[in-house]
């Protein structure tokens, strides 16, 4: 029978060389290619060309090289199937017992800046994927490796048993096959941007084990925190921990949420969230003038919240973080000193972020029963909207800052969703009501007597007058929202009866 036979062609190096030596040790002659080869010569090892096996030349600069009978007899006959043996043995092919690929750096290539459509293509690997399917279909006879971390395994396995188990071929096949697919849907995510097509008929998308987590929104339920191979740097999945425990699924959307919300604002503003919901939005002059406004526009809510704010933590402002009980704080860097300061705490959470880009956009996804929805972020900007004042007074320049700050915010709020605020911080949220008056009461509850002479921010417009009427009696001196009901008229109406300015931007902010 001769010699056991291994296949390597890998572009990852990583502990190449070890494993064909010890390959070689227990009796298997190594066959490779190319830049491969080479390695493994350099570093001590025997090695059989592929030209040698199949008599015939690596051509078209290597795009054509393993694509062979001779490889491919070689790897995907039955072995225990005399018809399968006579014909390897009529065509002179080597049974291939163990491969060991991985495939060109296709996603390191489209993550280069000055990438080119040419060298993205070149990088979209043939050989490789036809080898490692064939090898994980005929796991029943090969073991076949993509991934360094299980060359240990199964070095022991072959010098323990002289063989692998079946187990464990299967297992590693399994891995082939989620391999070979996320890598083919990185390239047709990547072509069918190229393509320009936005809505394909088919849609694949792949995600990459970032964190198994200890339960999902209850203690009861198993779930897992899976990151996007060349997703978005300002985002939790990216994001760096200083410090603290780690996330939990919970944390992890709450976060998401206030990193929404924060890059809303240029100037130095701090955002406080609890279940995915604003409760406290500030701005000022610097981060601890922001911090202190979004802490009293709810000191309540904002215990065991996940706080975000949109400059560098100093020592000041970490020793009022301090004093409060948080989960999560959210910043592109912490002072020396902060650090310092906040990390006194053991469990609490300190994640860095990369707040440069924080524009991408990517596509939203929302699992149902049995599908997928998919839509573009709302990043419909105040500048983007078609701005028109329908009442008979327009709003003054501080109420302008009012009602932009509350537009800003309430598009994150769960619908229906009203937000009251000022200039600088937010003095009332009202969540994820049925109704929108209803939504528009927590609200003005909330802001009590700070309502009068504040604003009023809509996510949808007003179906009755009813809201109107209610920011009236508070004291709303301004109103935003998007205007377009059959009753806009009646609104209008009863803002003119309390001399309070109404602005329509013409946009709708649902959030579900």
């Amino acid at each position: 029978m001769g010699k056991k036979r291994a296949l390597i062609s890998v572009s990852n190096k990583e502990g190449i060389v070890e494993l064909a030596k010890e390959l070689v040790e227990l009796g298997f002659e190594i066959v490779s290619t190319g830049g491969t080869k080479n390695a493994l010569k350099e570093g001590g090892v025997q090695v059989i060309g592929i030209s040698d096996v199949t008599g015939f030349p690596e051509i078209l600069e290597g795009r054509v090289k393993t694509l062979h009978p001779k490889i491919h007899g070689g790897l995907l006959a039955k072995y225990d199937d005399p018809s399968h043996q006579a014909q390897l043995s009529e065509n002179e092919i080597e049974k291939i017992e163990l491969v060991c690929v991985n495939l060109y750096p296709f996603k390191e290539t489209i993550s280069k800046p000055d990438m080119t459509p040419e060298d993205a293509i070149e990088n979209i690997d043939i050989g490789g994927p036809a080898m490692l399917r064939a090898s994980a279909k005929n796991h029943q006879y090969i073991t076949v490796l993509v991934d360094p971390a299980d060359y240990k395994q199964v070095i022991e396995e072959y010098k323990n048993n002289n063989e692998t188990t079946l187990e464990t071929r299967r297992t590693l096949a399994a891995k082939v096959f989620r391999h070979t697919a996320a890598y083919d849907a990185l390239i047709a995510e990547y072509m069918t941007n190229l393509a320009g097509e936005e809505q394909p008929e088919k849609m694949t998308v792949t995600y990459e084990l970032k964190q198994s987590l200890r339960y999902g929104e209850n203690p009861h339920q198993k779930a897992a925190f899976y990151k996007k191979p060349l997703g978005s740097a300002f985002s939790v999945a990216a994001a760096e921990q200083l410090h603290g425990k780690e996330l939990s699924y919970n944390n992890i959307n709450d976060a998401n949420a206030a990193l929404q919300i924060v890059k809303e604002f240029t100037e130095p503003a701090a955002v406080a969230v609890k279940h995915m919901n604003p409760c406290g939005v500030g701005t000022g002059k610097d981060l601890f003038d922001a911090f202190g406004k979004a802490f009293e526009a709810d000191p309540v809510s904002i215990f065991g919240g996940i706080i975000a704010l949109n400059r560098e933590v100093d020592g000041e402002t970490a020793r009022k973080l301090y004093e409060i009980f948080l989960e999560i704080i959210i910043a592109p860097s912490f002072s020396d000193e902060a650090l310092e300061i906040l990390t006194g705490k053991k469990n609490l959470r300190l994640l860095k972020v990369a707040f440069d880009g924080n524009g991408a956009g990517e596509n939203t996804l929302s699992s149902i029963e049995g599908g997928l929805l998919v839509q573009e972020q709302d990043a419909f900007g105040f500048d983007d909207a078609e701005i028109s004042v329908p009442t008979k007074r327009e709003p003054t320049e501080a109420e302008w800052e009012a009602l932009k700050l509350g537009w800003k915010v309430v598009k994150h709020v769960k619908s229906n969703a009203i937000v009251v605020a000022d200039k600088d911080m937010t003095l009332g949220i009202g969540a994820g009501q049925m109704n929108r008056v209803g939504a528009a009461k927590i609200a003005l509850e909330q802001a009590g007597s700070k309502a009068e002479g504040a604003a009023l921010a809509s996510d949808a417009f007003f179906p009755m007058d009813d809201t109107v009427e209610a920011a009236a009696k508070a004291g709303i001196t301004a109103i935003i929202q998007p205007g377009g009901s059959v009753r806009d008229e009646d609104s209008i109406k009863k803002a003119d009866e309390y001399g309070i300015a109404m602005v329509f931007t013409g946009v709708r902010h649902f959030r579900h």
